[in-house]
């Protein structure tokens, strides 16, 4: 008896061992905190129309690029902004773009992140996702770049 009970003793052990090699619920979440709350900023200020805001999300030198059934579009810093600007000026309806979904990878300096949104346009929805690199400043995360597309 007492053979089987130092035996289920160092199984046991060995589970609670194991158990804590594996990655931790919440673990990886836990260090992207700072980017989720970067890309969730970018989201709401461009929903609020809160241009300088969105603008500001931008590093300097960032570039644009959507990809339009298969084909990349690139655009410079300047004219996208231009661009978004324009849309919220020229529409008829409330637009709000939110994140759905967030894929997070990065060290200390970069990051990169998957986001999958949705756009509501009055009663139209689009769905798409767009891929950052950012880079971390003095100032907090900056997009270095950013490819997007709609479904």
């Amino acid at each position: 008896m007492r053979f089987v009970l130092q035996q289920l003793a160092l199984a046991f052990s060995l589970l609670l061992l194991l158990a804590g090699c594996g990655p931790q619920e919440g673990a990886a979440n836990a260090g992207d905190a700072d980017v989720r709350e970067f890309l969730t900023r970018y989201f709401s200020t461009w929903s609020a129309k809160d241009m300088d805001g969105y603008g500001a999300c931008f590093h300097e030198q960032a570039r644009v690029v959507f990809v339009h059934q298969g084909t990349p579009l690139s655009q410079g810093l300047t004219d996208f902004l231009h661009g978004q600007k324009l849309s919220h000026a020229t529409t008829t309806v409330p637009m709000k773009e939110v994140p759905t979904d967030m894929k997070i990878l990065r060290d200390e300096r970069t990051a990169q992140a998957s986001v999958r949104w949705k756009l509501t346009k009055g009663a139209d929805v689009t769905l798409g996702t767009d891929c950052f690199t950012l880079i971390k400043t003095p100032a907090g995360w900056k997009i270095m770049s950013l490819v997007f597309y709609n479904d």
